[in-house]
């Protein structure tokens, strides 16, 4: 089944709603207000009017009460503190921005579409703690996962409880398998797809040496494995530094990379940190681009300022290029306060809507939700590719944009954040999807 970025049940809830305020507004004053004290009967049939049109309130109320029904629940699971909260709060703001474009359209049905938040603390042990909540809750399906090691500790609990969980940027290769049937990727794919667009660009543009600072955590042992494959095939060299997740300090990481002189340094490894790195390269008088991970492009300028402009470089489910980008952001610019749409936002917007038109199509059981999801390719506004799996949840559309970070200016309505603007640096081709082990 495939699904437009302006859904036909959208338009048809919308009419509808029109429909029901334009009958509500009908004048209801009946001739109870027309009473004399002349007879009885007219007293009678005052009475009779009035309980008539109480009763007729009453069955309007209850049907009104019946056509809303319930709200259909769904869980924000993701960072709001800790390491990847710059992450998490765009998942929260895109999740809530689509909920109230389709509540503003009627809902789905009727139903209005509810966010709950959970805030896993970017901590495997509290996400379980917060997962199990939001099964409390009673959510049809859970998003907007970041850390790949939340991942690990949830991917598992959604196939046990059957209730479709989409991550946002968790990119372990190891936290799909091949019966993975409820867990779906959206805005990352798997560590060993994400090294693939850097080796083209390293390629293109005659690179023979890469240097690499990775966290010594589920995806960045993911992407080193995978780098290495990539660039070895290609015949590049590549030197790769281990550091904690919690890593500020990254002046010897760096200094044991510019004794090797890389012609570009890859952060993809080390989401927290890569900020820091850029900023610290800098300060090293290593002036070669430095790659991210997919970071919120507002932190990585609010850490590393100016150094930032023309040396940051990242991939992005985004396309910040587009005019579907452009009509979006604006909105989510003016309403969130958040100064610039992230591509997790993106993400997360298109799989609150995805959800709301699964649930108008195939009900609220999460089973035939997974199973309806599945089957789409779903084709949203800002998106860089159609939302489409494998059988056991990868990505399998994927083609990311690289992109820099430029002096701007951004096109008005489009960044609050800082006076800096993205340029697209090269366009992967098409990636094939990963296959985990079973």
């Amino acid at each position: 089944m495939t699904s437009g970025r302006v859904s036909k049940w959208v338009a048809l809830l919308a009419a509808l709603a029109l429909l029901t305020a334009a009958c509500g507004s009908s004048d209801e004053s009946g001739d109870a207000t027309d009473t004399t004290d002349d007879t009885a009967a007219s007293t009678d049939e005052t009475t009779a009017d009035t309980t008539a049109e109480d009763e007729e309130t009453t069955d309007t109320t209850e049907a009104m009460e019946e056509a809303s029904g319930e709200p259909i629940k769904i869980g924000a699971l993701t960072s709001l503190t800790g390491p990847f909260a710059s992450w998490g709060l765009h998942v929260e703001a895109g999740m809530k921005m689509a909920a109230d474009d389709i509540n503003a359209a009627g809902g789905v049905d009727g139903r209005m579409i509810e966010i709950i938040s959970a805030d896993d603390q970017s901590d495997a042990e509290e996400a379980t703690v917060q997962y199990e909540r939001l099964l409390e809750e009673g959510v049809v399906a859970i998003a907007g996962t970041i850390s790949s090691g939340v991942g690990a500790a949830t991917a598992g609990l959604a196939e046990e409880a059957q209730v479709p969980l989409f991550f946002s940027k968790s990119g372990s290769d190891a936290l799909l398998t091949q019966s993975s049937r409820y867990t779906f990727r959206t805005c990352l794919p798997a560590g060993p797809m994400n090294a693939v667009p850097w080796g083209q660009y390293a390629q293109d543009r005659g690179f023979t040496k890469v240097g690499e600072i990775i966290a010594d955590y589920a995806w960045g042992q993911s992407f080193k494995t995978a780098a290495e494959g990539v660039f070895g095939e290609a015949g590049i060299e590549l030197k790769t530094e281990v550091a904690p997740v919690p890593e500020t300090d990254f002046t010897t990481y760096l200094r044991a990379l510019d004794e090797f002189g890389p012609e570009l340094i890859l952060a993809t490894g080390h989401p927290p940190g890569s900020g820091p790195i850029l900023a610290q390269a800098a300060d090293l008088g290593i002036d070669v681009p430095v790659a991210g991970p997919g970071s919120s492009l507002t932190a990585v300028l609010e850490a590393a300022g100016d150094t930032a402009i023309g040396r940051y470089a990242d991939h992005s489910c985004a396309d910040y290029f587009s005019d579907d980008y452009a009509e979006l952001a604006t909105r989510y610019v003016a309403e969130t306060g958040l100064g610039f749409m992230e591509d997790d936002a993106v993400a997360m917007y298109a799989v609150v809507n995805l959800l709301a038109e699964a649930v108008a199509d195939v009900g609220d059981d999460p089973v035939a939700i997974a199973e309806y999801v599945h089957g789409a390719t779903y084709d949203s506004p800002g998106m860089a590719y159609p939302l489409a799996w494998t059988e056991w949840g990868e990505l399998a559309q994927a083609q990311l944009v690289l992109v820099t970070v430029s002096a701007g200016p951004a096109p008005e309505g489009l960044n609050d954040a800082g006076d800096w603007w993205v340029e697209e640096l090269f366009t992967s081709d098409p990636i094939p999807p990963y296959e985990p082990a079973s």
